[in-house]
């Protein structure tokens, strides 16, 4: 039987390749998506691949999507918590909600994500977690105090999840994209695209398929011994 793998915002941008490239490598493919119902469909339709909404910064639903998804695929192997939003505003404008939003879709989904799945991982002997920070959690950007904070978080959960799960056969990683050629980063006015490709060492964006290579390596067996780990897909925007 196939590994099952779950990824979160598993539709679109950078998740939506993901998925294809791990249904490419033969695992039952589960992408998970929130709002966006015809994009999610048209997906499926295109791909083949099982779509399942919920809104992971709720805890019970993301229990219920989980339950729902072992009846019909099995436990979950794989988990990729990609899905995240940006609510972009200086701290002094920033209203609560747009604070409590980001935090709790990017960083507190992982939480609720990782402690679904994460006992019958252990029970298995199996797992492997892979969490979707950001260059701007390491290097932080104006506008997004918000979510610099929740991709940092990321990058702590990661290694305290990954230690305390290292004997039990689990990885637990983390993955820093840079400026990838996504919607996001489409909407970003033409003249500021500029500015930002000025500050990456390789002259230009990242295309979705060169993230998806890096996860598709720490989920392989070949990566058993990979944990804990921050690795940057960032053309050098940021070394560490």
């Amino acid at each position: 039987m196939p590994r099952v793998a779950l990824i979160t915002g598993g539709t679109r941008g950078i998740g939506a390749e993901i998925s294809r490239g791990m249904k490419a490598d033969g695992y039952d493919v589960v992408a998970g998506f929130h709002l966006n119902v015809q994009r999610a469909e048209r997906f499926h339709e295109e791909t083949g691949i099982d779509i399942q909404q919920f809104d992971v910064s709720d805890y019970d639903a993301c229990e219920r999507a989980v339950h729902k998804l072992e009846e019909s695929h099995g436990p979950v192997d794989i988990l990729i918590n990609n899905a995240g939003i940006t609510h972009d505003v200086f701290l002094h404008r920033m209203p609560q909600e747009a604070w409590h939003e980001v935090i709790e879709t990017n960083l507190t989904s992982c939480f609720n994500m990782c402690r679904v799945v994460i006992g019958k991982m252990r029970d298995r002997g199996f797992g492997r977690i892979v969490n979707v920070s950001s260059v701007n959690g390491q290097t932080g950007q104006i506008g997004q105090t918000n979510y610099a904070a929740a991709k940092a978080g990321i990058l702590g959960f990661t290694k305290a999840l990954a230690l305390e799960n290292a004997s039990k056969g689990i990885t637990v990683n983390a993955i820093c994209p840079g400026y990838v050629d996504t919607e996001m980063v489409r909407a970003i006015p033409e003249r500021v695209q500029e500015v930002i490709k000025g500050n990456i060492p390789v002259g230009r964006f990242g295309d979705p398929k060169e993230i998806c290579h890096v996860v598709r390596f720490l989920v392989a067996d070949d990566a058993c011994f990979v944990t804990g780990s921050t690795v940057s897909v960032n053309g050098g925007q940021y070394m560490a």
